[in-house]
This record gives C-alpha cells, sequence and structure tokens, in this order.
C-alpha cells in the first residue's frame, strides 16, 4: 500500500497536477492515520513555515494541531501583558507576539517552572501536534516522558534568518527530522507527504 501511496503522491505533485489522483491519495491517507495517529512536535525558527506545514498536517492527514503562543495567549499572556500595551483583545495581543518574543519566550518558560513538561503534555491532551516549542528544557523534559513521538524541524535557512538565542535555544540537530521549506509551497507539501509515508512505513502501516 505504501508503494501505492507513494505513486499517487508522485503523480500528484507533477507539473500537470491530477486533482482526482489526489483525492484518492488523501482518502487512503485518512484511513491509515486512524490506524497511525502520531504526536507531532513541529519546530524551527520564526516564520520558517511551521504554521504552514501544520496547516498541511491537518488538512491532509486530519491532524489537529496548537502553537504554545496560541495556547498560552488565550491561558495567560492575554492577562499578563494586556494592560502594559494597551491590547483590546486576545487577537491583538497574539499579532503583537512577534514585537515581544524574548517576553513571550520568558512568560511560557515560567509558566512551565519547575515542570517543564507541563504546557506540553496539556496541548497534547487536546491536539496531536504541538507547533513552536522554543525552549530546549521543555523539550528535553517533554522527550524523556516520551510525551511526543517525533520532532520535526522546518528549516527555510535560506531565504531568512534564525532566531536569536534570547528566544529560541532549540537547535536543528535536536529533532528526529528535518522538512525542507527552500522551495515553492508544492516541494513543501511532497516533504511533508514524503516524511509522513515514511513513518506510515517504520510502523509497519500498509
Amino acid at each position: 500500500m505504501i508503494r501505492e501511496i507513494r505513486s499517487i503522491a508522485k503523480l500528484a505533485f507533477s507539473n500537470n497536477l491530477n486533482q482526482e489522483s489526489y483525492e484518492r491519495y488523501l482518502s487512503r491517507k485518512n484511513k491509515e492515520i486512524e490506524v497511525f495517529k502520531p504526536k507531532l512536535l513541529v519546530v524551527g525558527h520564526g516564520r520558517h513555515g511551521k504554521d504552514t506545514v501544520c496547516d498541511i498536517l491537518k488538512r491532509d492527514f486530519n491532524l489537529s494541531f496548537n502553537s504554545s503562543s496560541s495556547f498560552c495567549n488565550k491561558l495567560f499572556i492575554y492577562n499578563k501583558l494586556k494592560d502594559k500595551y494597551n491590547y483590546k483583545n486576545e487577537q491583538e495581543c497574539y499579532s503583537d507576539r512577534h514585537n515581544h518574543r524574548k517576553e513571550w519566550y520568558d512568560a511560557i518558560c515560567e509558566y512551565n517552572t519547575p515542570d517543564a513538561s507541563r504546557l506540553g503534555r496539556e496541548i497534547f491532551t487536546k491536539h496531536d501536534i504541538y507547533c513552536g516549542l522554543r525552549n530546549k528544557r521543555e523539550f528535553f523534559a517533554m522527550k524523556n516522558t516520551g510525551v511526543f513521538d517525533y520532532a520535526i524541524w522546518v528549516d527555510r535557512s535560506m531565504y531568512l534568518p534564525k532566531e536569536s538565542k534570547d528566544s529560541m535555544s532549540l537547535e536543528q540537530w535536536m529533532a528526529d527530522y528535518t522538512i525542507d521549506n527552500n522551495g515553492s509551497i508544492q516541494e513543501l507539501k511532497l516533504n511533508v507527504q514524503n516524511l509522513m509515508n515514511y513513518l506510515f512505513t517504520i510502523n509497519h502501516i500498509d
């Protein structure tokens, strides 16, 4: 079955995209995902495409996701920062997060003290994917307690810079896999499909 799915994927992502073949591919894949539904940690530097990868996984593989920023904004960050920056609502606070990366990073670190795996456990209780972890202490705490199955790094370093270590202490080597996002959106989709096919293979979904 994996060989068949890969053949369909190659056809679907050829220069002449065959929508019918792609829909058949997704139908088969959705059946498989009910058998193997992994807990995925999607990480990488800011604006390198993590949310886009998660959107693909949600749309094509029926995996739900949430980010540390979105989750914590609703949980406590908005209330913590609204008076300081005169935010009118949660969305305004969330949209301004890129201007206060270190402040958000420190607030989430504080939330995860002394239990560094706290936020990860809470997100994975409700979702299949945790998008955007930035703290290595929290990463290893979750890894050592089996909170997630695989960590995936999203890389667009040919076009975008790395984040400051003040707000991002994870490094690429810590992840189990890397998805290249230095090409087109079609290439990114294919890279995501290829990785998921491999994960199905090593987990004996056939």
